[in-house]
């Protein structure tokens, strides 16, 4: 049921016509537009000041989910694309800018901070959404507070502490596929101090896919986390803050694009910060400075007994191919604000970072395939980067015009570290330098509605790897390095505007987003299966349309002080057109690669509140539009694809969820999820379902016949607040 192309064709139609949504608990009001921000300028302000778009997933939000990782979160909110190779690996796509789903995803095209530092991976499957006290997405490279890797966006994941978040909280959940996960948590304040500690953990077994599949092996996985923050208010005017994290996924399953039942994934982030905010009488002044130490790892556990020779047909591969990543991080920012005149308010701030990654490989052929050890998939490299810049905002016509500017000048170097087994390695360094921009302003038209206009820049380094890469893929493909890479840029015009009443808002941005020298992979003239890295001449340009919107629709009370709630919210964006003027004039289209067409998020909640027992059900649906993708998949030729280059465009399907809770004691509710309520057997980006007809050729597959998102899925927890 459901999988006509009539009834495809009617949601994204729906779409257009209404965005729904739910809030998590019965008592509450619709969640309507956070007020205050920190990610675009740095430091908390007004979001009626600032001139990009920004969405924010609020705690309540994202308590109320039941999504395991922050790729669950950000993909069922409808926030960008989501590739989700495996449980513990993701691509994600904003206005263009991609991050890298096969793992190499340190210095990607959007960038992903935690509590305002770079996370050191953009790869939020290994992150939890357990200890997350918000998400701010800023859409765009529409701020200059932060460097490379801002082409795309920003994804800021800032954590709870014991003044956001106080009291004893007991999640305890269980469900479909073995699943079994909970957290424990407590903040408190006392005195001049604040502090908070969360556990979590998890795991799960191989799923089942929708309608017409079956039992997906290897798609299990284990997870645990441990956030600790402590504040001291050590006056008035001055502040420290320390939280230490650590968050992973562990023995997960990374079937891929081959539909791989051999190979798994250990991937954790760990991090340290120490912070000290501080202001001078008045407040004209304002400071903040902070610290901080990331360790990003990634193990790969994989094999691949099948390989693809250079022509195309199935080879012996490997029985081992261990893989090992660590990336190490160290930084200071520091940020300082002040007010020089009426109005006014002028950000001034220094970044500095190095940051090591270290790689080793270690492989073994199946037997009667001997194999030599060749290089890791990345490069060792150490890299430094200092970066000065500035952002001035003005307050005019009574402050309803805010009218801002700001410059980055970021300097940098990259140096190419001795790697094992890098055929011919020389090491060097290579400097780049990059300024970037950011203009725009806002301005109150009246007391409901907020106009703004935006123009920035941004821009991504190249790796070592992509300067001087030598490795071989897990599939048998080479790529190469090349040294003559340029930084990849970004250009964005935006205009937009926010229309709120007491009970409703609504959020529309028109943005046009440009990406110039992107590094992609090249195939080598007459040598199969061979690539070099080179800027692509061609741009990646994307000019869509976004939207978010919430509103009351029942608040009203009875005679016996009950109050019966029903709420919609949701967002959206529609990319109505979007480019890839680098595409080859062989390909069969010209759409930009692993980006929605369009997509939403969109539900509705109706529930009780008051006397008796608390209670709510709300109906979710997400919708991911059409995407156009020349498949790493094994796919049958000419069945599923009448040859290797073809660019495949895959229909637009709709996920729609079944949540409900109710209170059965003072701070107690018991929860229940349905995920995938009508079973649909799709998956994000694959093409090779597990599915009849088979498309996967089964000579060049590694044990599976086909990769789904799990089917029909239930939970049921409950959770204690006191």
């Amino acid at each position: 049921m459901y999988r006509n192309n009539t009834q495809r064709t009617v949601y994204p139609l729906a779409v257009c016509l209404i965005f729904f949504g739910v809030s998590s608990s019965a008592n509450e009001t619709t969640p309507m537009l956070s007020d205050v921000v920190v990610t675009a300028t740095g430091k908390p302000e007004s979001r009626s000041a600032i001139a990009g778009t920004i969405q924010v997933l609020e705690r309540e939000r994202i308590e109320a989910s039941p999504a395991k990782s922050l790729t669950d979160l950000l993909a069922e909110n409808g926030v960008g694309f989501f590739s989700e190779w495996t449980p513990g690996q993701t691509s994600i796509n904003l206005r263009g800018g991609a991050s890298d789903g096969q793992g190499r995803d340190f210095r990607s095209q959007v960038l992903v901070l935690i509590n305002g530092h770079r996370a050191g991976t953009a790869n939020i499957s290994k992150l939890s959404p357990a200890d997350v006290e918000r998400v701010e997405v800023v859409r765009g490279p529409s701020s200059v507070v932060y460097g490379s890797q801002n082409i795309g966006g920003i994804v800021n994941i800032i954590t709870k502490n014991g003044r956001t978040a106080p009291g004893t909280l007991i999640d305890l959940a269980a469900g479909s596929s073995d699943l079994l996960q909970g957290k424990l948590q407590h903040g408190e304040q006392a005195g001049n101090a604040d502090w908070y500690i969360g556990l979590s953990g998890g795991k799960k077994g191989d799923y089942r896919s929708g309608e017409g599949g079956g039992k997906l092996d290897n798609t299990g996985w284990e997870r645990r986390g441990l956030t600790a923050a402590l504040g001291y208010q050590l006056s008035p005017m001055h502040r420290l803050d320390v939280n230490l994290r650590s968050d992973g996924i562990y023995d997960a399953g990374f079937r891929g694009s081959a539909a791989n039942i051999y190979s798994k994934d250990d991937r954790y982030n760990q991090s340290i910060e120490l912070s000290y905010s501080g202001k001078a009488q008045g407040e004209r002044i304002r400071w903040t400075v902070q610290g901080y130490k990331v360790r990003d790892v990634d193990n790969f556990h994989w094999a691949s007994p099948i390989i693809r020779n250079n022509l195309g047909n199935p080879a012996p591969g490997t029985r081992m191919d261990h893989n090992k990543r660590q990336l190490d991080v160290a930084g200071l920012r520091m940020l300082t604000d002040m007010s020089l005149w009426r109005g006014n308010d002028l950000l001034l701030g220094w970044d500095w970072e190095t940051s090591k990654l270290r790689s080793d490989r270690y492989r073994l052929g199946v037997p009667g395939n001997d194999l030599a050890q060749i290089a890791p998939y990345d490069n060792n490299q150490t890299e430094i980067a200092n970066a000065f810049y500035f952002e001035d905002a003005q307050k005019l016509l009574d402050e309803r015009l805010i009218l801002r500017g700001g410059v980055r000048r970021t300097l940098g170097k990259t140096s190419l570290d001795w790697t094992p087994n890098l055929a011919a390695l020389i090491p060097r360094s290579e400097n780049y330098q990059q300024t970037t921009y950011s203009f725009g302003g806002t301005f109150k038209l009246t007391d409901t509605l907020g106009l703004r206009s935006g123009w920035s820049t941004g821009f991504r380094a190249p790796t070592a790897s992509e300067l001087a890469a030598d490795f071989t893929a897990l599939g048998g493909g080479r790529i190469f390095g090349n040294p003559l890479l340029e930084s990849e840029t970004s250009h964005q015009i935006e205009f937009g505007g926010t229309y709120k009443r007491n009970h409703w808002h609504l959020d529309v941005a028109l943005f046009q987003n440009i990406i110039q020298d992107r590094i992609v992979s090249k195939a080598r003239p007459g040598i199969p299966n061979t690539s070099d890295y080179v800027n692509n001449s061609g741009d990646i340009v994307v000019r869509g349309l976004e939207l978010q919107g919430a509103a009351n629709l029942l608040p009203l009370p009875s005679r016996d002080d009950t109050v019966w709630r029903w709420s919609i919210y949701g967002n959206g964006a529609y990319n109505f057109n979007m480019k890839d003027e680098g595409a080859a004039t062989t390909a069969n289209t010209d759409n930009v690669q692993r980006t929605y067409k369009y997509q939403a998020a969109f539900g509705t909640r109706f529930g009780q509140a008051g006397i008796g027992h608390d209670w709510s059900v709300a109906l979710e649906a997400v919708l991911r539009g059409p995407m156009w993708y020349d498949t790493e998949e094994n796919l049958l030729t000419p069945e599923a694809e009448p040859d290797r280059n073809y660019i495949h465009r895959k229909s637009p399907f709709t996920v729609i969820n079944l949540r409900g809770d109710i209170r059965i004691g003072k701070g107690v509710k018991l929860y229940a999820t349905i995920y995938n309520l009508f079973d649909i057997n799709e998956h994000p980006i694959l093409i090779g379902l597990d599915d009849k007809p088979w498309k996967l050729s089964p000579s060049l597959t590694n044990g599976g016949f086909g990769t789904s998102m799990p089917g029909r899925e239930f939970q049921i927890g409950i959770r204690a607040l006191f």
